[in-house]
């Protein structure tokens, strides 16, 4: 891959595990009328940045995502190493198909 090339493919998606708690939250509850009881509750996003770097940002309250910074627990790299890095366009793509994905599964989503 080219270096030019190279740093196109600078976006990923990510997915973040959130604590139960979250299902308080009378939003995340709207917008996911058909979570399957037992079924992990996630954020999905799409960064220029490292995953790591990211969520570091999100729990220190920089351009965080309320839900991550308040419930955020941990990465979900096994849900998402396999699509990164990738153009920003495709990215924003993935975590909207990400999301549809994981909320047919019977996850509890939160997408920015």
């Amino acid at each position: 891959m080219s270096p030019a090339a190279a740093s196109r493919q600078r976006h990923h998606v990510y997915v973040v595990a959130l604590d139960d708690r979250v299902w308080n939250e009378a939003a995340f509850r709207r917008a996911n009328p058909d979570y399957r009881l037992g079924m992990p509750f996630v954020y999905v996003g799409c960064t220029g940045l490292d995953p790591d770097l990211r969520f570091d940002r999100h729990k220190a309250g920089i351009q965080a995502n309320r839900y991550v910074q308040r419930y955020g627990l941990h990465l979900m790299p096994s849900l998402y190493e396999v699509y990164n890095p990738m153009p920003y366009e495709a990215a924003r793509e993935m975590e909207v198909e990400l999301a549809i994905g994981l909320r047919e599964a019977g996850y509890g989503v939160w997408q920015a």
